[in-house]
């Protein structure tokens, strides 16, 4: 009931696509603003769209394929995380201030819609691998707005790009903890189903 619940009484479909959607805009805002916090915030909503479609296609196979795909699901959060990174680092090195005004109100409009889906997610935070990405996702989702917001405002205080890099990379480390954290359960989960299978052919 709960996976059923998943796809037919949480916003699992719609995330998926305004994800798709928050992807492009804040891609665009990055480029215009020359922020590497939009740009990470970009590459999150890319990911959590890849993540929630494969959430939706597997709900109903067997368990050793839903954790199949939430390894998968880490990996991806984790390369991600790894691009911002780099990413941050190449900001540094060409050293130009972002633009505040744009950060900010993208960061803004995009929190209003993920803190009303992270709530809705809530309830699948402490369900198996499949589901809890998708709550994981959601909850950087948020974070990671909250922290283009405080990036904006230092940018717009210091004058300088070093609050913009700061939040990128903490948005980066987010998602890198939550990689470690999907792979470790997955990788779990496929160790006793495999276990269970073995016991059944003695």
């Amino acid at each position: 009931m709960l996976q059923s619940h998943f796809i037919y009484g949480s916003p699992a479909p719609l995330a998926c696509a305004w994800h798709q959607r928050e992807h492009v805009c804040c891609r665009v805002a990055g480029l215009i603003a020359g922020s590497v916090s939009l740009h990470a915030d970009a590459l999150d909503f890319l990911g959590d769209s890849f993540n929630y479609a494969i959430s939706i296609a597997v709900l109903n196979l067997a368990l050793t394929w839903r954790a199949r795909a939430a390894l998968l699901k880490g990996a991806t959060m984790g390369v991600l995380g790894l691009w911002v990174i780099g990413e941050a680092a190449w900001h540094i090195y060409i050293d130009r201030v972002p633009e505040p005004i744009v950060m900010g109100a993208v960061g803004f409009a995009a929190l209003l819609a993920n803190a009303v889906v992270a709530l809705m997610l809530y309830r699948f935070r402490d369900s198996e691998a499949n589901l809890r990405s998708a709550w994981i996702c959601s909850r950087n989702d948020v974070l990671g707005n909250l922290g283009v917001m405080v990036a904006a405002l230092g940018v717009f205080g210091t004058g300088t790009l070093w609050p913009d890099v700061i939040v990128a990379v903490f948005m980066a480390t987010l998602a890198v903890q939550g990689s470690v954290s999907v792979v470790r359960q997955s990788l779990d989960e496929l160790s006793r189903r495999q276990s269970l299978v073995v016991e059944e052919r003695r």
